[in-house]
């Protein structure tokens, strides 16, 4: 793990988003206080955590953990997963079961209360994990990934439940994931997570649109990043011609995105590795004069061979 700096808002949902083995859960484990820091320092509300010299322990941090596991009690039915961390607080038994209640039907399980863990779907005992963050008063959630073992058209609904959650909640929410859809369409912001070190912080849109480095450009979304020279706020890109009014004069890499690409006229290209997306078609176009395929999208059908044109209706130069 490299040094990183980054400031959480209050309220927010926050994703750290990175491939496998960037960091990602060792950082949420640091967090947590599962594990210590060797240098630097986590505060949490405004008070120091974790430091070289100090560690408050994961119980005294009022942080709720959510894992792909859920971690839940097998001998207990759904209330008393939820009623638990209340108990361990001190509430008495009667006080904790209202809170479980409470929680349980903010996320709409009350009428599986009684239910033993094993009686559940994959989906109802995420909720059931979420209820339980709720009964614990935390104000701050760490998720490490809590959708990775779920069925795809299930991922989209507790996506819904999860914002549902951090809405009613309140609470700050760190999210982990190496699913970039899940964090474009959950977070108020992303941190790009590689080798250890945030690569770039901003808003779904940001990263998506305006990536800092061409790591950022190729992980996030389609792109090709492809070499031209800017002269006088235009761009030579090979066969292409790219108005960059704001770019400064000299060479640059400029990110090329489906959404910059028009299809119909301009420059001959040779369609390959079309595939049919929903309501939409994705394919590769290969470009004499450029060394790599340009992506591009289309609602009418694209079929591999096929002979098109293109032209550039705009792009993003990466800062030098």
């Amino acid at each position: 793990m490299r040094e990183i700096t980054a400031r959480i808002a209050d309220g927010e949902f926050f994703v750290i988003l990175g491939p496998s083995g960037c960091g990602k859960s060792t950082l949420l484990r640091l967090i947590a206080g599962l594990d210590r820091v060797d240098s630097g320092r986590i505060e949490i509300g405004g008070v120091e955590m974790s430091a070289p010299a100090r560690h408050v322990p994961p119980e005294d941090r009022s942080v709720g953990l959510i894992f792909q596991s859920y971690a839940l009690w097998p001998h207990m039915n759904v209330r008393d997963n939820v009623a638990f961390p209340a108990e361990a607080r001190g509430a008495s038994r009667s006080e904790a079961r209202a809170i479980a209640d409470q929680s349980l039907s903010l996320v709409d399980l009350a009428p599986l209360a009684t239910r033993p863990p094993a009686e559940l779907s994959g989906g109802q005992r995420q909720r059931v994990a979420l209820a339980r963050c709720l009964a614990s008063g935390a104000r701050t959630v760490l998720m490490d990934e809590p959708l990775a073992n779920l069925d795809p058209h299930l991922r989209d609904r507790m996506e819904g439940e999860i914002a549902r959650f951090h809405k009613q909640s309140g609470a700050t929410t760190l999210y982990i994931t190496h699913d970039q859809r899940e964090a474009m369409s959950l977070a108020d912001r992303i941190a790009v997570m590689w080798d250890g070190a945030f690569l770039q912080t901003g808003t779904p849109q940001e990263i998506h649109d305006r990536p800092a480095t061409e790591q950022v450009a190729q992980f996030i979304g389609r792109a090709a990043v492809v070499t031209g020279h800017v002269a006088g706020g235009e761009a030579d890109i090979g066969p292409f011609r790219l108005p960059l009014p704001d770019a400064p004069d000299g060479p640059a890499r400029i990110v090329l995105r489906p959404g910059n690409i028009r299809l119909g006229d301009g420059v001959p290209a040779r369609i390959d590795s079309a595939t049919y997306r929903g309501g939409v078609w994705e394919a590769s176009a290969h470009v004499a004069g450029l060394d790599d395929p340009l992506p591009v999208s289309a609602p009418n059908p694209l079929r591999d061979g096929d002979r098109i044109a293109l032209s550039l209706t705009g792009g993003w130069p990466l800062p030098a």
